[in-house]
């Protein structure tokens, strides 16, 4: 049909006879819920003219045509009506010729006929303005006419139209499975056009009016390339399809767009299906031990809970799992993570630019979210290890709709330390549990819904009449909603909960039971508006509603001397919204201009301690109490929180990046401990304690080479920190009424310079990263007692200059590999005694200033080997093993220093280290 159409074009051209002809005749006609079919009909009978087409073009139309038109043109009516379709016309003489999405134009480009020179290609591409056909016109072969290929026609071509390009957006679906795929690399093909598929398989792209060749190529996907013929805006769905034969491993990449691209910086991507072969303390994969290997992300010392991201404190990282708060994320005081890693899907740590719709923290959000369930079929995978034991399974409630997925983890520690010759090991306990459900429902094509739950339990009493416990609770429900294709929204609710709990349970007549909680509730509401192809708008609220027990102690007998103590309950709302524009200044510029505000309401009931001022807080200068009924708001915080980010293509592989963050946090960490420890307490900022706030700059630079084989980063920050939480010497935090007394608010400040390289492909692939930073603190109070090191500043507990980490993976075949995980860091501060002195009839140690001395550096080397099963097509289960050694150098890292006092009088120091030996473990995966 179309050949016919072009050689009608032709002819009447070259006869000189085509116009496009506006009748001045008029006529009415009515109709009423018609098919475009039946009212072409009725047209030809109502007047003389007739109609040319290819019939499929009507018939596949759905459109219903109602209307009254009185005393209207030809060409009025046929505008009305054909408004909503794909097709165009033109008028010859009372012959009315119909073109699917293209127009047919009077006026042909100079030199169509003629032969083009391959060196004057460009030049004629910029003075196309229209094309007539899409055989007459290909961007990388002009006017070759006689060119057969599969075209895809995009949105109707608008002769009075001026813009240049157009908006064309999409889903990228999996073929087999009809699920979204996300972070897919999309490119045209000889443009400098390119960009990746969200979470949700969702992309956009502004492409020129005319012939655009898309491309995807992918190492997990089969090749895709289709020729786009753009008229206007649309959309263009993709479904890919899987390769057979996967390429090798990359043990771990940034998800998403490459790192060039997002505006973003300090932002890292784990992908959770590629940590298996990193060797780690006793076998047991750990996402967020793997988060420590990465520049700007640090913990005080082995085996501890907790992390400091770039010289903030362990209580300035917002840790989430499926949006809700988890306060406690380690297990076994900090040697494995409270998180599954079987049942995770992915996690992106914020560490430089924090979005808007983050809030809370000062430092990082690290946000990890979990698998949804398999909605096809049962499927699973898990592992056995030295001392703990890994399943999840998923299974679909209605096929292709709805799913469950369920994890679980726990140890048999005890029964090993049963099992030892040691009476006292026998009578010891140590162990965790964890697990997770999860439930997502696609309802439709315009809802989601998704309910997750968690719960994680530890309990240790070594050689001791008391036993620790602690857990995490956590809840969170989220439906997601589209009201179209640049419109969609998510309405969040959760509810964690974090407690311990110390039973001391023995003979001794003061035994009692000890213990402390926090829960928090939270609701929000989040919007993600693509306005125009300049323009993406995220805005929303929040809310959440702490509640806290800061601790109580009962004696368990009721002959104790031990006097009950219980500590006021405290309760605040934290509020916030926020709005941010991901503004497209040019295709080089790229700006994420965010702002946010809080709100922060402390409530009673509550006694609040009034204390006389100009003087230090202490129970000598409290002059009055002020009490607060219920949910009476005791003290109000707020403002706002500024975010800006911004990219710059240099060239389409190198970029450059700033960020500036202004954050605030309300509620505050006490521990006086080194690192963070389970029965540290979480205290809300109030009268007294006022909340935190910080601010950050950043620039970077990032490069791809090779295709993208490497990923080069050079990034350098500055932080200052103001009314950060610390303590003074010998305070006492836990049970104490007036807690305010024994802590001190001052400054901090941090600064370093991140390289990191990484290698995605071929059989050599990890990555290599190194930090150089600082991070001091600042404590000068108006009196001496709130002065630390004569008000200078001093190394934090956490300042550790250089760090340096490489994780590497050499694949020999597809079956057998060889992983390395080295570390090296400079020793933490640590305050030392100096000498002593009398006082009266006492002797007394004197210490040097705090932090003023360091611990050894810290030094390890680990290897792995993994085995994966045979790559059978027909077997019960995929296997994987991994066989590996911690701590291969057998280097006694000491993890802290004490020092005693001997008899004598002399002080000596003693060193603690966690693994002073090569730890070997065994580690059997399976995957069905």
């Amino acid at each position: 049909m179309n050949k016919i159409i072009s050689l009608l074009f032709i002819l009447f051209l070259s006869n000189n006879i085509l116009i496009a002809q506006n009748s001045n005749e008029k006529f009415s006609i009515k109709f009423k819920d018609e098919s475009l079919a039946t009212a072409i009909k009725n047209i030809e009978t109502t007047t003389l003219y007739k109609f040319y087409f290819d019939p499929t073009w009507v018939e596949t139309n759905k459109t219903l045509i109602t209307g009254d038109y009185n005393n209207i043109t030809i060409d009025e009516l046929l505008e009305k009506i054909l408004n909503k379709t794909d097709l165009n016309f033109v008028i010859i003489k009372k012959k009315i010729i119909l073109t699917l999405n293209n127009q047919i134009h009077d006026k042909l480009p100079s030199n169509y006929f003629a032969d083009t020179p391959a060196n004057q290609n460009e030049k004629l591409e910029e003075n196309i303005e229209n094309p007539v056909f899409y055989q007459q016109y290909d961007s990388l072969n002009n006017y070759s006419i006689t060119k057969k290929t599969a075209v895809i026609f995009i949105g109707k071509e608008n002769k009075e139209s001026v813009k240049k390009n157009y908006l064309i957006s999409g889903h990228i679906n999996n073929e087999e499975t009809n699920k979204p795929e996300a972070n897919i690399y999309i490119k045209i093909r000889n443009k400098n056009i390119s960009t990746s598929s969200d979470p949700n398989g969702y992309f956009s792209l502004q492409l020129p009016r005319g012939m655009n060749v898309l491309e995807i190529k992918s190492l997990t996907h089969k090749e895709f390339t289709k020729t786009l013929m753009v008229y206007n805006d649309g959309t263009f769905d993709i479904n890919l399809n899987e390769k057979s034969n996967q390429l090798d491993e990359v043990v771990i990449k940034k998800k998403g767009k490459r790192v060039t691209e997002t505006v973003l910086s300090g932002l890292v991507s784990i992908d959770i299906e590629n940590i298996k072969n990193v060797p780690l303390i006793l076998g047991e994969r750990d996402i967020l031990k793997i988060a420590t290997t990465f520049p700007g992300i640090k913990t005080t010392g082995e085996g501890s809970a907790g992390f400091n991201v770039r010289g903030g404190k362990e209580d300035q990282n917002l840790i989430l799992l499926d949006n809700a708060v988890l306060y406690n994320p380690q297990h076994f005081l900090g040697f494995f993570s409270a998180i599954n890693p079987y049942t995770a899907k992915k996690a992106d740590i914020y560490k430089g630019s924090i979005p808007a719709d983050f809030g809370g923290r000062l430092s990082s959000v690290f946000d990890i979210t979990t698998k949804n369930g398999n909605p096809e079929k049962i499927s699973g995978e898990g592992a056995i290890g030295p001392i703990t034991s890994n399943l999840s399974f998923a299974l679909p409630i209605e096929k292709n709709k709805s799913s469950i997925l369920f994890g679980a983890r726990a140890t048999y520690s005890d029964w090993i330390l049963k099992s030892l010759d040691d009476e006292n090991l026998k009578n010891s306990q140590a162990g965790f549990y964890d697990g997770i459900l999860k439930y997502n429902n696609a309802i439709n094509k315009t809802n989601n819904l998704e309910a997750t739950l968690y719960y994680s339990q530890d309990r240790f009493s070594i050689n001791s009449d008391s036993i620790y416990k602690y857990s995490n609770r956590l809840a969170s429900v989220k439906w997601d909603h589209s009201f179209n294709k640049n419109h969609k929204a998510s309405l969040i609710f959760t509810n964690s909960e974090y407690k311990f709990n110390i039973n001391y349970d023995s003979e001794d007549i003061n035994a009692f039971d000890f213990g402390y909680k926090i829960n928090e509730s939270q609701f929000q509401l989040k919007f993600n508006y693509l306005f125009n192809e300049k323009h993406h708008f995220s805005y929303g609220i929040a809310s959440k509603l702490y509640n806290i027990n800061p601790g109580y102690q009962h004696p368990k007998k009721t002959e104790a001397t031990l006097i009950p103590i219980d500590i006021d309950k405290e309760k605040a709302l934290e509020s916030g919204v926020y709005f941010s524009d991901n503004y497209k200044v040019s295709d080089k510029l790229l700006i994420d201009l965010g702002l946010r505000y809080s709100f922060y309401a402390a409530l009673g009931a509550s006694d609040v301690n009034i204390y006389q001022s100009e003087l230090p807080l202490n129970e000598a200068t409290v002059i009055n109490t002020q009490h607060y009924n219920n949910n009476e708001i005791e003290k109000k915080y707020g403002g706002f929180e500024p975010r800006l980010a911004a990219r710059y293509f240099f060239t389409e592989d190198f970029s450059i990046k700033a960020g500036y963050d202004f954050t605030r946090q309300y509620i505050h960490l006490l521990s006086s401990n080194v690192t963070q420890s389970p029965n540290d307490t979480w205290k809300l900022s109030d009268t007294n304690i006022k909340p935190q706030s910080g601010q950050q700059i950043s620039l970077g630079l990032f490069k791809n080479l090779n295709d993208d084989e490497f990923e080069i980063s050079l990034e350098g920050y500055y932080k200052k920190s103001n009314n950060i939480l610390d303590y003074k010497v010998g305070a006492q935090l836990l049970l104490n009424k007036n807690v305010e007394t024994e802590l001190l608010q001052g400054e901090g400040k941090a600064y370093g310079i991140e390289f990191l390289i990484k290698k995605q492909i071929g059989k050599l692939n990890g990555w290599i990263g190194y930090t150089y930073s600082r991070s001091l603190v600042k404590l000068d109070g108006q009196y001496n007692e709130e002065k630390v090191n004569n008000g200078e500043y001093f190394a934090s507990n956490f300042d550790k200059p250089h760090d340096l980490s490489a994780v590497l993976n050499y694949k020999f075949t597809k079956r057998y590999s060889l992983s390395t995980n080295f570390l090296y860091q400079t020793g933490r501060p640590i305050t030392f005694p100096i000498g002593t002195y009398h006082y009266g009839d006492a002797e007394y140690t004197l210490y040097s200033d705090r932090n003023k001395y360091r611990i050894p550096d810290y030094i390890r080397l680990d290897i792995g080997i993994n085995i994966e099963g045979n790559h059978k097509i027909k077997k019960l289960a995929h296997s994987f093993w991994n066989i590996s050694i911690y701590n291969v150098l057998g280097r006694d890292n000491p993890y802290s220093i004490y020092f005693v006092t001997n008899p004598a009088g002399k002080i000596k120091a003693y060193k603690t280290s966690i693994f002073s030996i090569p730890v070997p473990s065994i580690t059997y995966n399976f995957k069905f």
